[in-house]
């Protein structure tokens, strides 16, 4: 009896094993279509998507861009300048980087369009942070908008593609932006 029960253990452990890659979630995304908030209240007007909802909050001057399905939102802030736009841009610096301990990369990438009087910084994170993104544009002068987006989870591989998807939507934001 032991000895069956022995031969059965070794001759079952001898299938190969291989094993398989990690995956992510399969995800359909919308296709991308944007429309134009330009409200009389405000100082400036630019391009959001079509599946995001804006909330316009207090004096206009913080309006929140909520993806529902995707359970984020990017925080927007206009503040009008009265010669403080290097304070404004350090605070900005400094929230960007208050994520430094938790991000793998920060980078920064300059935003300029001389056309248009915008002038800013995308900062882009790569790693486990709560925040994915992070900019500012000005106008140098008298106008100062900031966003951050926010995932209502923590960033990990498996909501990597819904972060790359709305990076996207943050860019055309970014590059719509005009001053009234």
């Amino acid at each position: 009896m032991r000895l069956s029960v022995l031969l059965f253990f070794f001759f079952s452990c001898q299938s190969d094993y291989t094993p398989k890659p990690k995956a992510y979630l399969k995800l359909s995304f919308p296709e991308k279509a944007y429309q134009t908030l330009d409200d009389e209240r405000l100082n400036y007007s630019f391009s959001y998507p079509n599946y995001s909802n804006l909330e316009i909050k207090k004096n206009h001057t913080f309006i929140n861009v909520n993806f529902p399905d995707y359970s984020g939102v990017l925080h927007l802030t206009y503040v009008n300048l009265d010669n403080n736009l290097s304070e404004n841009i350090e605070q900005s610096r400094s929230l960007a980087y208050k994520h430094n301990n938790q991000a793998d990369v920060i980078s920064e990438q300059v935003f300029i369009s001389d056309n248009n009087r915008v002038y800013g910084m995308f900062y882009d994170y790569q790693g486990v942070t709560a925040t994915s993104s992070q900019f500012y544009l000005t106008d140098s002068v008298d106008h100062f908008f900031r966003g951050s987006f926010y995932f209502n989870t923590e960033l990990n591989d498996s909501i990597l593609p819904i972060n790359s998807f709305i990076k996207e939507d943050i860019r055309v934001l970014i590059e719509s932006l005009r001053w009234k």
